[in-house]
């Protein structure tokens, strides 16, 4: 089985890549090649030391008759632009997303309109499709049976591949499967541009001694997923049968990882109960256009479609705090060191 990963170097596809490689199979199936793709030089990764992994840097459209030169089974395609930098070059974010999202569907459809394997495409959607509009108000808690009504240029363009893979999983072109993401906290490393990074560095800059700001008021109320718990459903609806009933995947639709609901204020009480006066360190400024963005996205998800297939959402922020001191060690100053 040949699997292809792209953003392969983002802080989700290292630990995809890392998952599979350590498993060695995918669906029952040994991995034969695992090929990496990403703009950023992947050769520091120690795992593109693995027999098994090919490389392929640079622009994913670029490289796309490499990659699919040969047989292609499976796609994880992780790579985008994200949501404050996609508000900020809207070029950038239908390029990144939008148009590179069709370039990978429209070769994999070549490959399977030649007699080749129809390849199991998994998209990385995200909560960002979802938003209020006059007349027509978020609901409590979304499901994948509400209305998208994406309030920013990154949820229009996730929805918009959103509805591609739909299509060309319809016309049988690909077995595509669209997996929403939430917010993904704790996140290690260095911020990104997305504009829920500060959930994060909430959390991650204070416990290495570091200040930070909180650009919403405290009162906001977020959904949130563990990198460990994304990457179990990532690959869980991957490796769904088609199907009704229990354990299979229904239809077309998305499925909505469980989401923990946590307000920020909240999120702030537990680094206190962690970390005691680090959390000093969070100084809240409100920014109206991070407010903006993040206000939009909903903040309770019904994952009755994630939890048919075994999913459920991390029991407490406390456990996604846990989570990070566990695999994060070297990340964490303790008052004596700082």
């Amino acid at each position: 089985m040949r699997i292809l990963i792209t953003g392969a170097y983002g802080f989700l596809g290292r630990l995809l890549v890392e998952k599979l490689l350590r498993e060695r199979s995918f669906d029952g199936e040994p991995i034969t090649r695992l090929v990496l793709a990403d703009r950023v030089v992947l050769a520091d990764l120690p795992q593109t030391a693995d027999p098994l992994v090919e490389l392929a840097h640079g622009e994913l459209t670029d490289r796309l008759g490499e990659v699919f030169a040969r047989p292609v089974d499976v796609v994880f395609h992780l790579a985008a632009a994200v949501s404050a930098e996609c508000e900020r070059d809207f070029d950038l974010g239908m390029r990144s997303n939008v148009d590179t999202t069709r370039a990978l569907l429209d070769a994999a459809r070549a490959q399977s309109e030649s007699g080749g394997p129809t390849a199991r495409v998994v998209f990385a959607g995200s909560l960002a499709v979802y938003g209020s509009q006059p007349g027509l108000p978020l609901p409590p808690v979304v499901s994948e049976a509400t209305v998208p009504l994406p309030q920013t240029s990154y949820g229009t363009q996730k929805l918009v591949c959103e509805h591609l893979v739909a299509d060309y999983t319809r016309r049988g072109f690909v077995d595509g499967r669209v997996v929403r993401l939430m917010t993904v906290a704790v996140r290690p490393g260095k911020p990104n541009a997305a504009a829920s990074g500060f959930l994060s560095a909430i959390i991650r800059e204070p416990l290495a001694r570091l200040p930070t700001v909180c650009p919403v008021d405290p009162g906001l109320r977020v959904a949130l997923a563990s990198p460990r718990r994304t990457i179990r459903g990532i690959v869980r609806v991957a490796e769904a049968r088609r199907g009704t009933g229990p354990g299979h995947l229904e239809g077309r639709l998305p499925v909505n990882l469980p989401a923990l609901t946590v307000s920020v204020a909240d999120m702030l009480a537990t680094l206190r109960e962690v970390a005691g006066s680090a959390a000093d360190l969070v100084t809240v400024a409100p920014d109206p256009a991070i407010e903006a963005i993040v206000g939009s996205w909903p903040a309770a998800v019904d994952s009755t479609r994630a939890a048919a297939l075994g999913l459920d959402p991390d029991p407490s922020f406390l456990s996604l705090v846990q989570d990070y001191l566990d695999d994060h060690p070297e990340a964490i100053v303790s008052p004596s060191d700082g």
